[in-house]
Parts: C-alpha cells; sequence; structure tokens
C-alpha cells in the first residue's frame, strides 16, 4: 500500500513537533521537513482540528502537540487522512467479475492487516531514538547505527 502525500506530510510533522517539544511555527516545520509552507499550514490546520497539534495564535504563538498525542496510533492519523475505502473500487465502472471475485476480499484483508500493524505503533515510538535526536540534529548515542 502506498500512503498520499499529505499523509506522509502530516506524520512527519507530527514526528517533528513531538521530537522538538514546545512551539514551532508553520515556517520551521516546513523548512525543517523541506516541505512547501502552504501544505505545511493545511495540514497544521488539519491535525488542529482532529486535536492532534494545538495551536496559538499571536507573537509567541505556534504548533505544539495536544496532550496525549503521543499516545495515538500512527493507525489512528493513516486512517483519518487515507480514510476507509477499500484500495480497489468494484462499482465504477461495474465490474462483471465482482459477484465471484477473490481479488477484492484479499486486497481488504491486507489492508486490515496492514492498518492493524500501524495501529501496533504510538507516535511516541515514532519519535524514540534513533529517530528523535536524528529529527532534532543530534548526535546518535554510542553503539546506534
Amino acid at each position: 500500500m502506498k500512503l498520499n502525500r499529505s499523509t506522509d506530510m502530516a506524520l512527519r510533522v507530527v514526528m517533528l513537533a513531538g521530537a522538538r517539544g514546545g512551539r514551532l511555527t508553520v515556517e520551521e516545520l516546513a523548512t525543517d521537513l523541506a516541505l512547501p509552507r502552504n501544505h505545511v499550514a493545511k495540514l497544521v490546520q488539519r491535525l488542529q482540528r482532529m486535536e492532534v497539534l494545538v495551536t496559538v495564535r499571536g507573537r509567541t504563538g505556534g504548533v505544539e502537540l495536544a496532550p496525549g498525542a503521543l499516545r495515538l496510533t500512527v493507525g489512528h492519523l493513516v486512517r483519518a487522512f487515507e480514510g476507509a475505502d477499500e484500495i480497489v473500487d468494484c462499482t465504477q465502472p461495474p465490474c462483471p467479475l465482482r459477484s465471484a471475485c477473490r481479488l477484492r476480499s484479499t486486497l481488504r484483508r491486507a489492508q486490515l492487516a496492514f492498518l492493524a500493524a500501524l495501529d501496533e505503533v504510538t507516535l511516541e515510538d515514532l519519535i524514540a531514538t534513533p529517530t528523535g535526536p536524528l529529527l532534532l540534529g543530534l548526535p546518535l548515542p554510542a553503539g546506534q547505527p
């Protein structure tokens, strides 16, 4: 399965916000992740509506993780951005094989297994060593590849 670009960028934004702690501006997020500022701004709004991020306006404002956000699973975020649609759409145009097709159910099982695997990983897991220090530009602890 391939995630859409928005899902990928949202996960990166959340990872960097979690690793940094404190407030970051949209500009800082975009620059540090080498992503388009406008896309990051839209993702921040969406993540704020989902209560994953908190935004603060004003001179000292910015974006930070919402309380408890690190306990969310990657599966939760992926579902929110990707939706629950099946991998294949057998209705447009109607597929003549639909009534006896095994492909659709096989792909659905694979999709559910993919999401179940993502449900085992929290956002906190994503920023644990070695990823967190790398996001912050810090050297890895001794013995880490």
